[in-house]
């Protein structure tokens, strides 16, 4: 990459303090991250403990997206406005106590305000962890570096935590899944106040957009909720009609109020870019194929083959070498060689093929003859395609806008998981009750048989939902191939350098 005469050395913007401000940005993602991955892993027991339902069990996991997605926006503006490092540190602090509230959680009501509140500082933590990257790191090798290993920190916590879940679970208790982010959160919060220093004049002096923040919010969570119902109540429901009709409304009022407020919460600017909604769009399509594999993977390990806790930890490991190796050694490696969307949309169909093995899923399937391939290819491709998306998606973006254009990149990712979760479930169920329905008499038998027969019905559902979820990763690797092109001929590098005007200081900008 060249520098002009009026851009002057690294060494005299750069703060100095940046590798090892990374460190404990890092540490409180490993913290987000192997929390959700944990609870995955200790669900099942949390869910007898508790006496949480079968219909009720997806709460746990949805309560914390429908919070985390319905304020990533709110908590991304905040940060802008805040400050990034304000808005870090409290949000750690405020993880803490939610993590503290789960893990003592005596009942059903008491865990889903836990997961809630978990929610809602994570809102605040995540979009102001990768917005301080972003204005920290603006050099482009330097920033390769950051965010390949921001992800790969991510990708191993998702192995920590599914790990550390199965021996929690199965030797302490799963209350200790809660209890584990509290000493990580002390940590990162101790170390951020006494290392981050913010760029000065960054920050966001503006009013807030509190008609921005409600129709965000209730939209996001309207939508998310409509997804959620429709599992348990249909399709057809008067509720879960009302719940997609109302979010329609309040985010089409939200991106009316938007164009026209003097500040708005989040300047059309940032999500109308060519490439930033490439990865949106990209991004939260994948991430809903993810989320509701996640959940199947667990319950069939354990419930059908019958997996210990322990043991349904490390048999997803495989995914997540895949992930660390698709992140640090192929998309951290090719980011500044090679343009984001050749990584990004080969990166999904890898991630597709390795889902199209997983429709082949029956009940006595090989562990090392398919799951562990699917996995080991759907860890690589995901790998790949995350590292530049992460970072393409703040590129360009005015360093007042950081949190905001952050909080998007958590928004499609947590609202895509929301959705994958509600609406593969869906879709599983709905297998799973036609195979019963076909096989009546069998699974009227009792015995063996009707254990066979219960067992077969639920991996037909899971298969059914894959094949959605195939389809779903084409589609994103079709939207980042076509949506995304900057590093194009005639369109300039993948990264330039540019001055904001309005800042007053050097960010990286998207070539056009």
């Amino acid at each position: 990459m060249s520098k002009t005469a009026a851009n002057p050395p690294l060494s005299a913007t750069a703060d100095p303090s940046r590798w090892k401000a990374l460190v404990f940005i890092a540490l409180a993602q490993l913290m987000v991250v192997l929390d959700a991955t944990i609870v995955n892993i200790a669900l099942p027991s949390a869910q007898t403990d508790l006496g949480i339902s079968d219909g009720n069990r997806q709460w746990v996991i949805t309560a914390y997206a429908l919070a985390f997605g319905g304020l990533l926006l709110f908590g991304g503006r905040i940060a802008d406005k805040w400050g990034r490092k304000n808005a870090f540190v409290v949000g750690l602090a405020g993880f803490a106590l939610a993590s503290a509230l789960g893990g003592a959680a005596q009942g059903e009501a008491m865990m889903l305000g836990a997961r809630a509140l978990q929610g809602a500082f994570g809102a605040l933590l995540a979009p102001a962890a990768l917005s301080l990257l972003a204005v920290m790191f603006t050099d482009a090798k330097e920033r390769a570096k950051a965010f390949g290993i921001y992800g790969a920190i991510a990708g191993g916590g998702g192995a920590v935590g599914l790990i550390l879940g199965g021996f929690l679970t199965e030797y302490l208790n799963w209350r200790w899944t809660f209890f584990v982010n509290i000493p990580f959160a002390i940590v990162a919060a101790v170390g951020a106040w006494m290392i981050i220093r913010e760029p000065a004049g960054s920050r966001n002096r503006a009013p807030l957009d509190i008609p921005g923040v409600l129709l965000s919010t209730t939209g996001l969570v309207a939508l998310v909720y409509g997804f959620t119902r429709a599992e348990s109540a249909g399709w057809s429901d008067s509720l879960t009609v009302g719940m997609f009709v109302a979010s329609v409304v309040l985010l089409a009022s939200f991106v009316l109020v938007e164009s026209r407020t003097a500040s708005p919460l989040l300047p059309l600017r940032v999500l109308l870019e060519r490439n930033r909604g490439g990865v949106y769009l990209s991004l939260g399509l994948a991430v809903i194929s993810m989320f509701g594999l996640f959940l199947f993977l667990t319950y069939y390990l354990q419930v059908v083959k019958g997996f210990s806790p322990v043991k349904t930890g490390f048999a997803f490991l495989p995914m997540i070498v895949g992930m660390i190796a698709g992140s640090t050694q192929i998309g951290a490696r090719l980011m500044t060689r090679v343009p984001p969307r050749l990584l990004m949309g080969p990166g999904f169909m890898v991630a597709a093929s390795g889902m199209l093995l997983l429709t082949q899923l029956e009940v006595d399937s090989s562990y090392p003859a398919l799951i562990l391939p699917a996995q080991l290819l759907l860890g690589l491709g995901m790998g790949t395609a995350f590292m530049p998306a992460m970072s393409l998606a703040t590129y360009g973006v005015n360093p007042a806008d950081a949190g905001v254009a952050s909080a998007m990149v958590n928004t499609s990712q947590q609202v895509g998981g929301a959705i994958g979760t509600a609406l593969l479930n869906t879709i599983a169920a709905s297998a799973t009750t036609a195979y019963l329905t076909d096989h009546a008499a069998e699974a009227a038998a009792g015995g063996p048989v009707a254990q066979l027969v219960q067992a077969k019905a639920m991996v037909e559902g899971y298969s059914s939902a894959i094949w959605w979820a195939v389809g779903i990763l084409v589609v994103s690797s079709l939207i980042a191939l076509t949506l995304i092109n900057t590093g194009r001929p005639g369109a300039g590098g993948p990264v330039a350098e540019g001055e904001d005007a309005d800042a007053g200081m050097k960010v990286p900008v998207i070539a056009h």
